[in-house]
């Protein structure tokens, strides 16, 4: 029987108390048990107010935040990601339970219900500061432009390989996702550097991306298949946690090949572009000028 709660050593301890052995050996010892009465005063016997009987119920009660609570076990089948498992649940659960009734989660379903809107917004938060590192070393709002139009690529490459792996988008694939923003932003900006160098030094934005693509791409694709291979044990492996490592070891291959052998042809043309547009404000802005 709980009775009260007590604090000692900065810890709260419940207070049961508990008749002797030889008192509570069957249920109807139970009526044995005196409560006093609220009207006389007097002490009564329970035996007097209940009957017991048996029924089937479970052994235990749990309970959640103070509620009576029914666990539930599970996971998605082969091919289900664990966020679209929760979605199921969810609309299943708002579908079929009753009044009053409620789910809540636990454990990693939890953590992941938690964090899965967090991963969209680091992943926005890496690309504006990747942007504006870039713009603060260029010097320019237009040509980190040129960098950041690499990423899509890594991201879709890592989409596909992750798709035809039959891996989910959990949360170990969305960190890999930030990690591709700097290895594609990487491998643009190997060229972007020397494409600008050789535009200021008078030559077209299409020749100096051309060239910068032609000087730079034997560098990049050494250190992108330095790379994945060093990422290929975690793609391929195997044992205790092995689902988070081939999570994140897909999705950074596949993006980090996306970036290497697609994103590169592209690059160029994002320079040429941006480079044309730049030097079209800048005409105007020096017309408005001279009109002023």
């Amino acid at each position: 029987l709980y009775l009260n709660d007590f604090n000692k050593f900065g810890r709260t301890y419940r207070v049961q108390v508990q008749a002797d052995a030889q008192f509570r050996a069957s249920p109807e010892d139970l009526g044995a048990v005196y409560v006093r009465s609220t009207t006389t005063q007097q002490m009564i016997p329970l035996k007097a107010l209940i009957k017991t009987s048996s029924m089937i119920g479970p052994e235990q009660l749990e309970r959640f935040n103070g509620f009576l609570a029914a666990k539930v076990l599970g996971g998605g089948k082969p091919g289900v990601s664990s966020g679209e498992a929760i979605a199921a649940v969810e609309q299943v659960a708002n579908a079929q339970l009753p009044e009053g009734y409620t789910i809540s989660w636990t454990g990693q379903a939890f953590q992941e219900k938690r964090t899965g809107r967090q991963s969209a917004i680091a992943f926005g938060l890496a690309l504006v500061m990747v942007f504006l590192i870039l713009a603060a070393l260029y010097e320019r709002w237009l040509l980190p432009l040129a960098v950041v139009f690499a990423v899509p690529f890594a991201v879709w490459g890592a989409l596909a390989f992750v798709a035809v792996r039959g891996l989910e988008n959990d949360i170990y694939f969305q960190i890999g996702l930030v990690v591709l923003i700097g290895l594609a932003g990487k491998n643009a900006i190997l060229i972007v550097e020397f494409a600008q160098q050789g535009y200021l030094q008078g030559k077209s934005a299409m020749e100096a991306a051309l060239e910068a693509a032609r000087l730079r791409f034997r560098p990049i694709i050494m250190t992108s298949l330095a790379f994945v291979l060093g990422v290929l044990p975690l793609m391929f492996s195997s044992g205790a946690g092995a689902g988070a490592r081939r999570s994140m070891g897909t999705g950074v291959v596949g993006g980090m090949l996306a970036a290497t052998f697609i994103a590169t042809i592209f690059i160029p043309l994002f320079f040429t572009l941006v480079a044309r547009q730049a030097k079209r404000r800048a005409a105007e802005h020096s017309h408005d000028l001279v009109a002023k």
